[in-house]
């Protein structure tokens, strides 16, 4: 039998934050927790709070001084924590004849359960992450095309082409943790033991257009590489070409001064 939360409560509110790179909740995981995949613990004086490797929380049922509050006592464990997390709000409503509904930022369930809690957790962690690249790549992509655009009519000192790799390192770091850490387009494994929430998943998977806003991001992040590429594929060319008219340059030089030489001996 699954366990029942906020059993004298209709409505929930639900708070995710992206608070950094990544949480360590190794200390946590040491604790009383509900539920391990993923972590679930309580938090404030009745609510809960679900935890991510990635650097996501949701937190369900906590007013807004448990929340600070909360979060503050995470700062030890968050790992290159940023200044403005990104946020997504929701409210679950009690619903005896729902079986697992959205409707805008209302998702109604029968019942509280904490399998049903950790799915929303689940979506909700993957939502803000994606918010947070899909912001990150923008700004990427922002800071490459001026390079780009300006191949064509000036040239490029280190500066520029230390900033054009600086943020091809940033692209693929965003990769690596889309594809290796954070695992958007995967389903999460507590599936596999209560398949009966599958099709919840899918809903709410659906409804925050996680699969969606993952191909976007990839394709973004192709042309982020195209672009990059291209560029550098220009400018060596164009240094090549600056190279070759040196060497050019050279030889009339070298011929310059064997014709004087000749002229001027005879």
């Amino acid at each position: 039998m699954q366990k029942i939360l906020f059993s004298d409560r209709d409505i929930v509110p639900v708070r995710a934050l992206l608070l950094g790179q990544s949480l360590d909740l190794k200390p946590l995981e040491q604790t009383d927790f509900l539920a391990k995949d993923p972590l679930v613990v309580t938090a404030g004086e009745s609510g809960y709070a679900s935890l991510f490797r990635y650097g996501a929380v949701v937190l369900f049922g906590l007013s807004p001084i448990e929340e600070v509050t909360f979060i503050t006592n995470l700062k030890d464990l968050t790992i290159v924590p940023f200044d403005s997390p990104e946020v997504e709000s929701v409210e679950l409503h009690r619903d005896a004849n729902s079986t697992g509904t959205v409707e805008g930022e209302i998702i109604f369930l029968p019942e509280f359960d904490l399998k049903s809690l950790q799915i929303v957790a689940n979506i909700l962690a993957k939502s803000v992450i994606l918010a947070y690249y899909e912001i990150k790549i923008a700004s990427a992509f922002e800071r490459i095309e001026p390079f780009a655009n300006s191949l064509q009519h000036a040239e490029w000192g280190k500066q520029q082409v230390e900033e054009l790799l600086k943020q091809l390192g940033n692209a693929l770091a965003v990769e690596h943790k889309m594809v290796g850490r954070v695992e958007v387009i995967d389903k999460p494994e507590l599936l596999w033991e209560y398949s009966e929430l599958d099709r919840f998943y899918l809903r709410l998977e659906k409804e925050f257009e996680i699969q969606e806003r993952h191909l976007v991001l990839e394709r973004k992040l192709a042309l982020v590489y195209r672009t990059i590429e291209t560029s550098l594929g220009l400018l060596q060319h164009n240094t090549n070409l600056r190279v070759e008219w040196y060497i050019v340059i050279l030889i009339v030089v070298e011929i310059c001064l064997s014709l004087y030489e000749m002229i001027f001996n005879s």
